[in-house]
């Protein structure tokens, strides 16, 4: 589901920037539980959770605590504002480095992202290997990891360079995601990520 919300009656409002005015309208929504809202490009996108994203989003998370320990900063469906036009998105999953702090208005910023990870969902996939993956470069995200459990793949962007990644590594379920030399620092299992 795609809602835009009145962008005149945004403008008309006082000193608030865009998206905090966005997410603000959006908190006084009747948003069902469940559902994760985030604004890509100026468009809030409202997106239902399967229990297949779900699991492969645990299984992510867990990997990292493993790996890391409990004190891993790993956020999931946070609000953290990239560059570009009006883009507050919630990744699946987000580890930071390990001195991140939030910023003035208390944020996460997303300078102090090393990793993001996104599990397609139907509706949003284009999000994810478009405009989504535009802004994690632009923000220099280090690691940009895709989850698709249509396609059975997972897909490694390193190597973030304007508006893009120079580096582009595709590996089938079932096979280990080797991030070793990446500051996510470990090598993901994906054979017991489900399909769709």
């Amino acid at each position: 589901m795609t809602v835009l919300i009145d962008r005149i009656q945004m403008a008309d409002s006082d000193d608030m920037q865009p998206l905090d005015r966005m997410f603000e309208a959006l908190e006084r929504m009747p948003v069902p539980e469940g559902y994760r809202v985030e604004v890509v490009e100026g468009v809030v996108c409202i997106s239902p959770q399967r229990d297949t994203h779900w699991e492969i989003i645990r299984r992510i998370v867990r990997a990292l605590e493993d790996r890391f320990g409990m004190g891993v900063r790993v956020l999931s469906d946070v609000r953290i504002d990239f560059p570009g036009g009006l883009n507050g998105f919630c990744p699946d999953v987000a580890k930071l480095a390990g001195d991140a702090e939030k910023d003035d208005h208390g944020q996460w910023r997303h300078k102090d992202i090393e990793f993001v990870a996104e599990v397609i969902s139907e509706g949003t996939a284009a999000n994810d290997y478009g405009p989504k993956k535009e802004a994690y470069a632009t923000a220099e995200v280090p690691v940009y990891l895709i989850a698709d459990p249509y396609t059975g793949k997972c897909h490694v962007y390193t190597q973030p360079k304007e508006n893009g990644y120079l580096s582009e590594l595709t590996i089938a379920f079932g096979q280990p995601v080797d991030l070793t030399l990446t500051p996510a620092g470990l090598t993901l299992a994906t054979d017991e990520f489900p399909r769709d």
